[in-house]
């Protein structure tokens, strides 16, 4: 993928509306990952830069380039009320309304929200995990236990039988 998004950032390099960047989440760039709630690497990410949304496309150059031109244009926010629907227009209102003190409570009430949702959704995986490697751990144990059995042996008598030329009993009383 580095080589498409490289030739995205060339593609697009002093664009008047589009900017295509990278960071390093492991060095400089770390607080500005951390601060975005970027994970696991590659990342994208794309929208309003306070409140960018995770990009779940393809990662081939061709996907990336309909991307950029399809959905890296002027968005809808405070700034751009003019690209806001109606009832866009009224959240946006409503919430610049409000006291800084009471935004602030309702984003962190959101955020422990999303914070929730993720722990969840970790728990889950765990969970997930174990079984996975119970019933791993259950599959080898039966598969050794059915080799033990014999079923070695049994192919290889087969193979034997086979090779000199023995005819199975029932075939021939047919």
């Amino acid at each position: 993928m580095k080589p498409a998004w490289d030739s995205l950032m060339e593609q697009y390099a002093g664009h008047e509306t589009k900017l295509v960047g990278d960071c390093d989440c492991t060095a400089a760039g770390k607080p500005l990952c951390d601060a975005n709630g970027v994970k696991g690497f590659p990342t994208i990410k794309y929208g309003d830069p306070t409140d960018l949304q995770a990009y779940e496309g393809g990662r081939d150059q061709k996907a990336l380039e309909t991307f950029a031109e399809t959905k890296l244009v002027p968005m809808c926010s405070p700034a751009k009320l003019d690209l806001c629907d109606d009832a866009k227009k009224a959240d946006i209102e409503k919430f610049m309304a409000l006291p800084a003190a009471e935004l602030d409570t309702l984003i962190e009430a959101k955020d422990a929200e999303q914070t929730a949702a993720d722990k969840e959704f970790d728990e889950a995986v765990k969970n997930l995990q174990k079984t996975y490697e119970s019933l791993q751990k259950t599959k080898e144990e039966k598969i050794e236990a059915i080799k033990e059995s014999g079923l070695g042996l049994m192919k290889a008598v087969k193979a034997h039988n086979a090779k000199a030329g023995k005819k199975d009993d029932k075939k021939d009383e047919l």
